[in-house]
């Protein structure tokens, strides 16, 4: 591992979301000398990575960040490919709908189908949420193997609200369940009055490599057949445009 580039990534994810952060804060977090940390940030503002607040001296992410997320989603196959059926599936459920990738410990929202009813929504690409607190993440982490041995065994299951899933042993029957049925479901757990379903995705190599999935308002049938079934459906069609063979593919020992 490169030093330098470790820390100044440290660094940006200190400043994720809307957080702002002076440089002693910053050190402090981060467990760096303060001459360390300037350094560090003053390389990252001249290269638009992060930008001193007008009037203060704290720091916040700058603008290269989005230029070089909006790369990313362009680039992301999975994206592109999942697009039109998470729209498809919002029409036929009437719900919001969600596609994510897994990163280390946390699902990122990489597309955000809204409900289709024409209310005000918040735009969700870019959210990051808790993979053990998302149905997206369980999804994902029921058919990678090595991923869900180093959740279950990192003891940092954080509880983001009251029914979080914290307990190890609770997680692997739910991600057993999930391997089962194709289905993922969460209830409350990232966000009080938001429940969801969701379905992995696999490629051509039958790798999960993401989720898509439905938003449905807490008190909702989370496991209403039809919608079950459309999520299932969706994720396999998904995983198919990618080149999967099977949905989901078969585990080694089956």
């Amino acid at each position: 591992m490169i030093q330098s580039i470790d820390r100044a990534i440290r660094v940006l994810t200190a400043l994720q979301g809307t957080r702002r952060m002076s440089l002693s804060e910053l050190a402090e977090r981060l467990d760096l000398a303060p001459s360390t940390a300037h350094g560090i940030v003053r390389s990252l503002v001249e290269h638009g990575m992060v930008v001193q607040e007008r009037g203060s001296s704290r720091y916040q992410l700058g603008p290269a960040v989005l230029r070089l997320g909006n790369v990313y989603l362009d680039t992301l196959e999975l994206r592109s490919r999942a697009i039109p059926w998470a729209e498809d599936l919002a029409r036929r459920t009437g719900l919001a709908v969600r596609t994510g990738v897994l990163l280390i410990d946390d699902v990122v929202i990489i597309h955000h189908e809204p409900r289709p009813d024409g209310s005000r929504q918040m735009p969700e690409v870019g959210i990051v949420i808790p993979v053990h607190a998302s149905a997206l993440g369980k999804a994902m982490l029921a058919f990678l193997p090595e991923d869900e041995k180093r959740v279950l065994t990192s003891g940092d299951l954080r509880s983001m609200t009251g029914e979080t899933t914290t307990s190890p042993e609770t997680l692997r029957d739910q991600l057993d369940q999930i391997r089962a049925t194709g289905v993922a479901v969460e209830k409350d757990e990232a966000v009080i009055g938001e429940s969801s379903l969701a379905s992995p995705v696999f490629d051509s190599y039958g790798e999960a490599v993401g989720a898509i999935g439905v938003v449905v308002p807490s008190g909702g049938d989370l496991k209403g057949h039809d919608v079950s079934d459309l999520v299932r459906e969706t994720a396999r069609a998904v995983s198919r445009e990618l080149g999967a063979a099977a949905w989901p593919p078969r585990r080694p020992g089956q």
